[in-house]
């Protein structure tokens, strides 16, 4: 996360598929690819959190269908919301790689890596913030963001099943690697790390370094500390105004008795 949510521009065709797992810098990624590829960019996080409320219910259809072995209906569906984004980033979509590239057979797969260690530790920290036990509840009163919970059970099934691990670990990221090389044509994929800025991102693509234009850089895990403390803060007040709104009918109520 750490952008704010994008929309489609009519006749943008995707050109590039992010399969760089998150916390790898991925928000960068999808800024940087904004820029280079002078259209909107779907960063799977950020639009699920932060944009249309329908958008999370898609999600959950996609990985639902994927789950029972409809990919032809999935694919139905990602085709859908992806229609004028120029590239997509981040999970889901990283885990369905050879969907899309049957989808998109022009595009480029450009993972984002980082070290696994440090990554194992980052994405743990993601997914205590993401299964508090309190959320279901929370999250409720909130469109959209009241399937937040169905979505992550959907979205740890789509992970066990690629990588047998509901908790993922170092092993995992190892696994991603060896999967995207297996099913990834050797000419279309690309590794990159944003640590180091437009010249690997640009060589992979094909495009020139921007001038004057600085790589961006968006830090992952304040930006998911400000998202879920955004959601959690709207869902209590939500909460509030309907135990107001009950206190109040209450009191007519005994007032008319």
């Amino acid at each position: 996360m750490g952008q704010q949510p994008s929309s489609p521009k009519p006749g943008t065709t995707l050109q590039v598929i992010g399969a760089g797992l998150p916390r790898t810098g991925t928000s960068s990624f999808t800024q940087a690819l904004a820029t280079l590829l002078d259209g909107p960019t779907y960063h799977g996080g950020t639009q699920i959190t932060l944009g249309h409320p329908d958008t999370i219910t898609h999600w959950i259809s996609i990985l639902r269908d994927w789950l029972s072995n409809d990919k032809h209906q999935a694919q139905k569906t990602l085709h859908q919301i992806l229609s004028g984004y120029a590239a997509i980033a981040d999970a889901p979509g990283s885990q369905l790689i050879p969907e899309l590239l049957e989808l998109y057979p022009d595009a480029k797969v450009v993972c984002t890596v980082r070290d696994p260690d440090s990554w194992e530790k980052s994405l743990d920290n993601i997914r205590h913030v993401a299964t508090l036990w309190f959320l279901g509840v929370v999250l409720l009163p909130l469109p959209g963001m009241r399937h937040f919970v169905t979505y992550i059970d959907c979205l740890e099934k789509q992970w066990v099943r690629l990588y047998g691990e509901r908790a993922p670990t170092r092993l995992t990221y190892e696994k991603h690697i060896r999967w995207l090389e297996e099913v990834v044509p050797p000419e279309r994929l690309f590794f990159v790390d944003v640590k180091d800025g437009w010249g690997p991102l640009c060589q992979a693509l094909g495009k020139d370094v921007p001038v004057g234009v600085p790589f961006p850089r968006v830090n992952d895990s304040d930006a998911i500390d400000m998202t879920a403390k955004y959601h959690i803060r709207r869902g209590l007040v939500r909460w509030v105004g309907v135990f107001v709104v009950i206190g109040a009918v209450g009191l007519g109520l005994r007032k008319l008795w």
